[in-house]
Formats: structure tokens, sequence, C-alpha cells
């Protein structure tokens, strides 16, 4: 079965760069998408971004965090990145990926298998 766990949380100055990783695995799982998602307080889970492993469909990212967060998918490990860079009070959360195998990731509802998550937190 398709499993995916994240790793690379922690505590980060704001300004500064965090990066996030989603391992699937086996490696050699074929999923049509993997998005990353941020949950804070309670609240409903908020997409950050997408990544398509076909690489047909290029990725997205949220209004909130374009332009400082990079989304990635590496092939090889069949990982998909994220890169956070100049951090902001907002973006504190627990960060969850999540992948779809029969569905698009547009919403948490289409999500199909989750990580158990990895927390970040921003100092200022």
């Amino acid at each position: 079965q398709v499993r995916l766990m994240e790793s690379g949380g922690g505590s980060v100055q704001a300004g500064g760069t965090l990066s996030l990783s989603c391992a699937i695995t086996p490696v050699d799982s074929n999923v049509n998408c993997v998005g990353w998602w941020r949950q804070s307080f309670g609240n409903e889970r908020v997409g950050v971004g997408i990544v398509y492993p076909g690489g047909v469909i290029s990725e997205y990212l949220a209004d909130s965090v374009k332009g400082r967060f990079t989304i990635s998918h590496d092939s090889a490990k069949n990982e998909v990145l994220l890169t956070m860079n100049y951090v902001k009070p907002d973006d504190a959360g627990t960060y969850f990926c999540g992948a779809s195998l029969s569905y698009n990731c547009y919403t948490a509802a289409q999500i199909q298998v989750w990580g158990q998550g990895t927390q970040v937190s921003i100092s200022s």
C-alpha cells in the first residue's frame, strides 16, 4: 500500500528557510498527485501546493506562498519536496502531504493517503 511520511519540520526564525520532504513508499508507487497542506489551531487543512509526479501538469502553489515556496518531485527517490523561503508567522502549523491515486488534489476530500504530519513553528 502507498504510504507517505513527512520529515524536515522544526522551528525556524521568520525570514528563514525550511525544507520539508514527503517520502512515498514503495518507491515505485504511482500517484496522480501529491499535495502539501497546512493545518493550524484546529482549523481545516489549507492547500499549500500540488505537484504531479508524471510531469504532465505544472505544479501549483497557493497565492499566499507563491514567490516564496517551491514544490518539486524527485523521481529517483519518489519524494516531494517543499522548500519554504522567507517564512512568515502565518506559515506555522502542521504540514501534511497527501496523495491521490484516483483523483486530483484540489481538495482535502480528494486525498486518499495522508502522511502523519510534521510540525513547523516560526519564531520572531
